[in-house]
């Protein structure tokens, strides 16, 4: 069987709201966070590794939260992703507290991940179709040491992915007639309305993105061999930071775009009709745990989530 490896992005979860941290926010009927549910579902999809990145000074508590747990039925690896973790030459700016970026994350891993991969927030619940095509992908049809780079990513209908309780920003995907991505647009600010989905551009300025537009929710299939464009990518970015900037970020969509105008990645858009589910605001938990607990009802998932020995 081939090794496939679930990769979660969680060093950010100390952001609090509320008092709390959301991450952490119980939504399943027997206490399960929203994590739970993407490793429950990847795990079934035939993923068999798990990779976590997180930050130094929220080792001890995650283990203890979520990593001991989760340990007995899956292997698991940590990465660590911190503020001065810069390739050599460069130093972090004294003002600086905001995280690098997604890209960033992933290149902290690079030690640990071994296998094609696919990578996720560790606050959003994606649903079981992304998974299953993502890595029915990985193990069939990538091309791991292929140029351009071989990448899927799990497109998600934008109608399914916004919040009731304001505004989120997503990665608006132009694809073309064979699934292919052409372009992806961070888009900000995106709220319902009859005629769409308002937001802003990167400039500011308004857009209205029709509800159907696939988007990225940050769930890509790569493979290791990408790393090393991260690693290449990390310090142009960095050369190209203004003196005062604290807070530009190495995002993995912008770097995907970038790769895929200058046609040296190529990225399978692979549909999902599954609804997303996140505590981007605190008024949301109550709809999630709601809709886990329809779920659940529904028999698409047991509780309690694991059996654990």
């Amino acid at each position: 069987m081939k090794e496939t490896s679930l990769v979660i992005m969680a060093a950010g979860i100390g952001s609090r709201f509320g008092g709390g941290i959301k991450q952490l926010e119980p939504v399943g009927p027997c206490g399960e966070i929203i994590m739970d549910y993407s490793i429950h579902d990847a795990l079934e999809a035939g993923f068999n590794k798990i990779v976590f990145i997180i930050r130094r000074d929220l080792e001890e508590d995650f283990k203890t939260i979520i990593g001991k747990r989760i340990e007995k039925i899956a292997p698991v690896s940590y990465a660590y992703q911190e503020l001065d973790d810069l390739p050599e030459g460069f130093h972090k700016p004294a003002g600086r507290t905001k995280p690098w970026g997604t890209g960033q994350a992933i290149l902290c891993a690079k030690g640990v991940i071994r296998d094609p991969f696919v990578v996720i927030n560790a606050d959003d619940y994606y649903g079981k179709e992304g998974f299953v095509k993502i890595h029915d992908y990985l193990v069939k049809d990538m091309k791991p040491e292929s140029k351009p780079y071989d990448i899927c990513m799990g497109g998600f209908i934008l109608g399914n992915t916004l919040s009731e309780n304001g505004g989120v920003t997503r990665g608006v995907c132009q694809v073309d007639a064979e699934g292919v991505l052409q372009e992806v647009t961070e888009t900000y600010e995106l709220k319902k309305t009859a005629a769409g989905a308002e937001g802003r551009n990167e400039a500011g300025e308004p857009v209205v993105i029709p509800l159907t537009q696939n988007v990225s929710m940050n769930m890509w299939g790569l493979s290791p061999e990408f790393l090393e464009e991260l690693s290449k990518g990390f310090p142009e970015f960095l050369r190209g930071l203004k003196v005062d900037d604290m807070k530009s970020e190495y995002l993995l969509p912008k770097i995907i775009d970038r790769l895929v105008q200058s046609g040296d990645a190529r990225v399978k858009v692979l549909e999902t009709k599954d609804k997303w589910f996140g505590v981007t605001y605190k008024e949301d938990k109550p709809a999630v745990a709601a809709s886990i607990k329809d779920l659940v009802s529904k028999g698409v998932y047991q509780t309690p989530l694991f059996d654990e020995k």
